[in-house]
């Protein structure tokens, strides 16, 4: 069975869109793994930076409401302060991911961070979808200063950026990679078809 694995940062709306259906859109024995990585370390990686600090703001964020109201999700609320520093979130999403509680973390961050507006650079509202995974938020903040867990997660990013990753949300399947929300189905369709071969 072909691997397939999500990456994504909390900070991305984009990765909260592909996060809401990627589990659904795949057949049910298909296993995806989620995996944590720095979208800053990728952007530096590539000289590439955010739409969401452009010009081009307030048009991604239309399109992001457009396209959370066609799948069926909540209104988003924008926290006043995004992008943000997401670094010690993405630590206890690695921490988590460890703990196999990654998707769990990840969605109720997420959930924190664009539906109820919290920004994750605030260390409270890490603990509070820690909280809302049913993990513990203490463990959770310890966790992510684990010079271990720091290290998995620059790894998770050096991977992706070997891997050919240039943004996020991306799905791998095997060594082909699908960047975009808009690709969910395509990469779908591309594991199915390893699958029949």
């Amino acid at each position: 069975m072909a691997d397939v694995r999500f990456f994504y940062d909390l900070g991305s709306p984009y990765a909260y869109l592909t996060a809401h259906r990627i589990d659904e859109a795949f057949d049910v024995d298909v296993s995806v793994e989620w995996v944590p990585v720095l979208l800053g370390g990728i952007f530096k990686s590539n000289s590439r930076s955010s739409w969401a600090e452009t010009n081009q703001r307030a048009d991604g964020m239309h399109e992001v409401e457009m396209r959370a109201a066609a799948y069926g999700m909540p209104f988003f609320t924008w926290p006043d302060d995004w992008p943000n520093n997401g670094l010690t979130a993405m630590r206890v999403a690695a921490w988590a991911h460890e703990n196999n509680s990654g998707r769990r973390f990840a969605r109720a961050a997420f959930i924190e961070q664009f539906i109820l507006g919290n920004p994750l650079s605030e260390i409270e509202n890490s603990e509070a979808a820690a909280e809302r995974a049913e993990l513990d938020p203490e463990a959770a903040l310890a966790g992510a200063q684990d010079p271990i867990i720091k290290a998995i997660l620059k790894d998770n990013t050096e991977e992706a950026i070997d891997l050919g990753v240039i943004g996020v949300p991306t799905i791998a399947i095997g060594n082909e990679v699908f960047w975009g929300d808009d690709r969910l189905l395509e990469a779908v369709a591309a594991q199915a078809a390893l699958e029949s071969r």
